[in-house]
């Protein structure tokens, strides 16, 4: 297992490099001059050019892509071109809102989804397996900027019992210790933070987790149905052994390496996928910064940011096929 282990980050660093070539690439077709958005349309063509040697946006391609990998070996993300702060310091900032958030549509996506796919499949052509695979169909083709959108209007300006967008209300105070709130908001006993907090996670949560929550289900119905029809099932059923331990002792367990996967899967993309999700509830996260960074022509922020967001998805999942392990001791690692 150590060896794997050890392979698998060894293996890290080609991929890494990989992404950082690519994402250097794209970033640098992005229409549009840095210069001419950080000094606006009346900039003289002398102050754009010396911000641009200042920048080292004249050097050759192979030069600025040297000179970004060798700032990152040192730990060094650059600078914000508009803001002039760390990069590092504000992705610190700003990392943790986009995994609470990631967390919480993933921890939503998993209940809902595990729970309707294996009751889907336990009553197989029922009237809910019928409704809930429709609703798995709805829920993958939605697209998320409308459902969010739909949401705000219904829960926050119909209905008025969620808010519309942030973290926290102005009005709350909250100790802030490791930047999760509803983690600060229990480690300080502040119950009225950690209740505003969770009701600000809800919509974007819930719209986020949607595509995941979908997926899941529609996996775990899938693989659930494929391991009820196995001998050892029936067997089970023959010695007398309850339903409810049949259906989640014996049958889940073995059909989850597959749901694993998927989760392990959708974590990720969920890290890496939600911009749209920040944006449309204005969500101070990862996503909405890189979206902002795009439209200011801040080289740096997309492409640090890019790197970090890659590195997770793929710890994620390393992780993901450490626990294969716990679920199917048969596994072997070499």
């Amino acid at each position: 297992m150590l060896k794997y282990i050890i392979r698998r980050l060894v293996m890290l660093i080609p991929v890494l490099l990989g992404v950082s070539i690519l994402t250097f690439s794209l970033v640098h077709l992005i229409p549009g001059d840095p210069a001419k958005s950080m000094l606006g349309e009346k900039a003289t063509e002398t102050q754009l050019e010396l911000l641009r040697e200042e920048m080292g946006l004249n050097d050759p391609y192979i030069v600025q892509y040297g000179n970004f990998i060798g700032k990152i070996l040192q730990g060094d993300l650059g600078e914000s071109i508009q803001s002039k702060e760390d990069i590092a310091v504000e992705i610190a900032q700003k990392l943790p809102a986009t995994i609470e958030l990631t967390i919480f549509a993933m921890i939503l996506a998993m209940v809902i989804g595990i729970l309707a796919g294996v009751i889907a499949a336990v009553k197989q052509y029922s009237w809910f397996d019928n409704v809930s695979m429709t609703g798995a169909l709805f829920g993958v083709s939605l697209p998320i900027f409308w459902l969010g959108l739909m949401m705000i209007w219904v829960f926050a300006v119909e209905l008025k019992i969620l808010p519309p967008s942030g973290r926290l209300a102005s009005t709350v105070e909250l100790e802030t210790i490791t930047n999760f709130y509803l983690l600060d908001s229990i480690l300080s006993g502040n119950w009225g933070a950690f209740k505003d907090a969770f009701f600000h996670l809800l919509m974007p949560g819930l719209a986020l987790g949607t595509i995941p929550m979908a997926v899941i289900a529609r996996m775990t119905r899938s693989s659930m149905l494929e391991v009820m029809g196995q001998d050892y099932i029936r067997t089970a059923a023959a010695k007398g052994l309850k339903k409810q331990l049949i259906i989640f002792q014996h049958a889940l367990k073995n059909a989850f390496l597959p749901v694993l996967t998927i989760i392990g899967l959708q974590f990720g993309f969920l890290l890496g996928g939600a911009v749209l999700t920040e944006t449309i509830f204005s969500w101070p996260g990862i996503g909405r910064y890189v979206y902002q960074a795009v439209l200011a022509r801040d080289y740096q922020i997309v492409q640090s940011t890019i790197l970090i967001i890659a590195t997770i998805f793929v710890l994620v999942n390393l992780l993901t096929d450490i626990l294969y392990k716990y679920f199917d001791p048969r596994i072997k690692y070499e």
